[in-house]
């Protein structure tokens, strides 16, 4: 059967990586940077959405995350960092996600003279009015908040720190984030262990524009969850129909260690040709632990359901693919086992039983 867009809109999904400085609206954009007298391309909302895909498809990580100089630039204040958490939760409301992690860095956005908890603080505040706002008009959400460390800068300690400090205030999980060649994740190995020592979990960037040398790196220090890790395909061997994994893709499958994989990002920084060849489908059908996710909604002007029509549309993905990844997404949260359940036996399991059954393993 077709999925059709409006079908997967209606869908209950879960969504593990989306950057909040990556999922501003255009018009907050213009909005909060005439208010900082922060100069843009345009001040035009809608030709300034299509500057920052324009500009994203690049091909280079790096030319990637150059454009959040526009984004970062205008969340310097509190206020600023609560209206886009806000605005960022009704959106995914509105597109049927029932469960997000937002994801930022606190270090991106004190040069307007906040601490870093009073960043973590507006985010928090941001977050629940989000979830308020979604509720009162009939949209139900949860969310929770990762902490980035950035991996050109010295500060992981620090990051590490106030993730525990906020880990029962809505903070979930910490992250390594930035331009990943050159910057191994073990050059943080004192925040690894501080995490690791106060059982907390971890995701890393790690497999999008390097290779199987900066995954290894990343499971060793401890990543649960593997942000994007599309390139273990460098150590799987394709022989006709049969594919020959190594002791790395081995060990990430054996162990249920989740990709959160971002279809469209991928090809706009040249870890995939396109959505019809990304690798996330081999990935998928070899039984790795596939989520899919949004990475910056602003710079490649999707959404999740967008993410998913397009696997649809372009690689053959079936409804049955997007309960697997959904329930992949829900059983790889954040979150206590407590709540996973009562999120897939109560919103997710019976919001997809139209469009298909049948048990996936998460």
């Amino acid at each position: 059967m077709t999925v059709t867009f409006e079908q997967i809109v209606a869908l209950p999904k879960v969504l593990l990586h989306d950057h909040l400085d990556g999922g501003v609206r255009p018009a907050t954009v213009v909005d909060l940077a005439a208010q900082q007298g922060h100069d843009l391309p345009t001040t035009d909302p809608e030709a300034l959405a299509a500057w920052f895909r324009d500009s994203a498809d690049s091909g280079s990580l790096e030319a990637y995350i150059d454009t959040f100089v526009h984004t970062a630039g205008v969340m310097q204040t509190a206020d600023a960092l609560r209206r886009v958490a806000r605005e960022a939760v009704e959106d995914l409301a509105a597109d049927g996600v029932v469960y997000a992690e937002e994801r930022f860095a606190p270090e991106l956005h004190q040069s307007g003279g906040l601490s870093l908890q009073q960043a973590v603080d507006a985010v928090r505040e941001g977050l629940a009015e989000g979830v308020a706002s979604a509720a009162a008009q009939g949209r139900a959400i949860r969310t929770g908040l990762i902490l980035c460390a950035m991996r050109q800068s010295d500060r992981a300690d620090e990051v590490a720190s106030l993730a525990l400090a906020n880990r029962d205030r809505g903070v979930v999980g910490f992250d390594v984030a930035g331009p990943e060649s050159g910057f191994p994740a073990s050059a943080m190995n004192a925040a690894f262990a501080q995490l690791r020592t106060a059982r907390f979990p971890v995701t890393v960037h790690a497999g999008e524009a390097a290779g199987a040398d900066s995954l290894d790196d990343a499971v060793d220090v401890g990543a649960l969850r593997l942000g994007h890790g599309i390139r273990l395909t460098d150590d799987i061997t394709a022989a006709g129909e049969t594919h020959r994994l190594g002791r790395l893709a081995h060990w990430v499958r054996d162990r249920r260690i989740a990709l959160e994989v971002c279809p469209t990002s991928n090809v706009q920084t040249g870890g995939a040709v396109s959505i019809a060849k990304h690798p996330v489908t081999t990935l998928l059908r070899l039984g790795f632990a596939v989520t899919i996710n949004t990475d910056n909604r602003l710079q490649s002007r999707t959404s999740l359901s967008r993410e998913l029509h397009l696997l649809v549309t372009e690689a053959g993905w079936t409804a049955d693919d997007l309960r697997a990844v959904t329930l992949t997404a829900a059983h790889h949260a954040f979150c206590h086992e407590d709540e996973r359940t009562d999120l897939i036996d109560r919103v997710i399991l019976p919001g997809h039983a139209p469009l298909g059954s049948g048990r996936h393993r998460a």
